[in-house]
């Protein structure tokens, strides 16, 4: 009957809001999994890196090509010296040049490395080149945060995000020189409050 609230065969009440399908686990763990933010740090951080490896290199080529005899014979070195120098100078100065380039390189390689990744739960962030490394600071833990942007960093559209947080390992964490700093400082924010909303939490100044 069209006023019937329970069926007399199975028992259901015939009130209640019907259930939707139970949703598959496997897409609950892809949807929980999916990230709010993912980001590496900035070319940008290794400016003070490149700038000193470009100024090595134009010394090195300047002491490994350039005709330099007139600039020892002033320095008054005998002839055997002047020699020695003349034959091992550009050998020694592209090695360096080499050496320099490398260490650069190398620099690079660890930067681009480093990724980080927030989720609703935790941020994560993995590092290392062979060997990965990955830690995490649960969302709830986060105390605090700020945005600091230079005007060469706004200049280029990246920024830092400090986090102050509960976490004894890492206190104070550094998203250091990320593009789109402004949305990850809101998606962190907001992911915070929701952790806390969840669990209760409440950060006593």
């Amino acid at each position: 009957m069209a006023a019937a609230i329970k069926c007399r065969y199975c028992g259901e009440f015939l009130n209640r809001p019907v259930k939707s399908p139970a949703q598959n686990p496997e897409q609950k763990d892809a949807e929980k999994a999916e990230p709010l933010f993912e980001a590496s740090p900035s070319m940008w951080v290794l400016t003070p890196s490149f700038l000193k490896t470009a100024i090595l290199l134009a010394v090195m080529y300047f002491l490994a090509f350039w005709p330099v005899n007139k600039l020892l014979t002033d320095f008054k070195l005998s002839a055997n010296a002047i020699a020695l120098t003349e034959k091992y100078r550009t050998i020694i100065g592209i090695s360096i040049i080499a050496a320099a380039l490398l260490i650069l390189f190398c620099k690079i390689i660890k930067l681009k490395s480093i990724r980080y990744r927030i989720t609703t739960d935790r941020v994560e962030w993995a590092r290392g080149i062979f060997a990965k490394q990955i830690d995490n600071i649960d969302m709830f833990r986060v105390i605090d945060l700020r945005l600091s942007r230079s005007f060469s960093d706004s200049l280029v559209g990246i920024g830092t995000v400090v986090l102050t947080t509960t976490d004894k390992s890492d206190p104070e964490f550094r998203f250091e020189k990320v593009h789109r700093p402004r949305q990850l400082y809101d998606t962190i924010k907001k992911a915070s409050l929701d952790a806390d909303s969840k669990r209760g939490v409440v950060h006593l100044e």
